[in-house]
């Protein structure tokens, strides 16, 4: 069977769009980068993804051209900043459950996050772990695939890419992780002002009390109890987060 070049480098070429934007969006985004999977699974998904995503993607640029190295470096950036996205609002969540943990004493109890293999407060890994399900729950990695099909409809290979304005929105983006981790963890660390508001007025009627001795293990069962009325509202605060993440990603996917 005689195959002819041109409609094999149509088809690579198709291939390795496709194969630069899951490559960058696997880099990047969180559970599809998480070192605790073997390496051969992501290989394998990004190949899967890649095989399945291909037909989306072909165009007649030339691989071997300065253009054609100028649109891969533009499928990663989109990818990848699609990804980053998606990385943001992971973070936002696990930066509230550290906030919380200092507030109520557990700041300094850390444990080795083997998503990414470094040293994170326990209660930033127990929201990045919930978050996570809530990730998968709500179908949040079949939409991403989705987002990311859509990409080339909105922003094909060749086309401009990412523009000055998108990545200062994805700058603005990296602040609003503050706001949300905020918002995540303000009802627990209102409970436990409280609480140390209690202790600055016991302390100060009676000041032979060592506090330090009756309010840090008080600080901690308190902080346990506003924590799980907190958890109420983890959902609530993780779909407004997602909501303007989603809306981002898919600016950034230009629709």
């Amino acid at each position: 069977m005689n195959v002819e070049m041109s409609a094999l480098i149509y088809w690579l070429s198709g291939m390795l769009w496709a194969l630069g934007r899951v490559g960058g969006f696997c880099m990047v985004a969180p559970i599809f980068s998480a070192a605790v999977m073997p390496a051969r699974l992501r290989v394998a998904i990004v190949v899967v993804l890649t095989m399945v995503l291909s037909p989306l993607a072909p165009t007649q640029l030339d691989l071997f051209s300065a253009t054609g190295a100028a649109t891969m470096v533009s499928q990663i950036l989109i990818g990848g900043s699609i990804g980053f996205v998606l990385q943001l609002i992971f973070q936002a969540v696990s930066y509230g459950g550290i906030l919380i943990g200092q507030s109520m004493g557990l700041g300094f109890a850390e444990l080795v996050n083997p998503m990414t293999n470094t040293s994170v407060p326990v209660l930033g890994q127990f929201y990045l772990v919930m978050v996570t399900m809530l990730f998968l729950a709500m179908d949040g990695h079949l939409r991403v695939i989705s987002l990311l099909a859509e990409s080339f409809r909105g922003l094909p290979p060749g086309a401009n890419g990412i523009d000055e304005k998108s990545l200062f929105a994805i700058v603005l983006a990296g602040g609003d992780v503050f706001s949300g981790a905020l918002r995540v963890a303000l009802p627990a660390m209102t409970a436990l002002l409280l609480v140390n508001i209690g202790f600055a007025a016991t302390s100060r009627a009676s000041p032979s009390m060592n506090l330090f001795a009756v309010g840090f293990p008080i600080s901690i069962c308190m902080g346990f109890i506003a924590l799980w009325l907190a958890m109420r509202g983890l959902a609530s605060a993780y779909s407004t987060l997602q909501t303007a993440g989603w809306s981002l990603m898919q600016h950034l996917a230009g629709f």
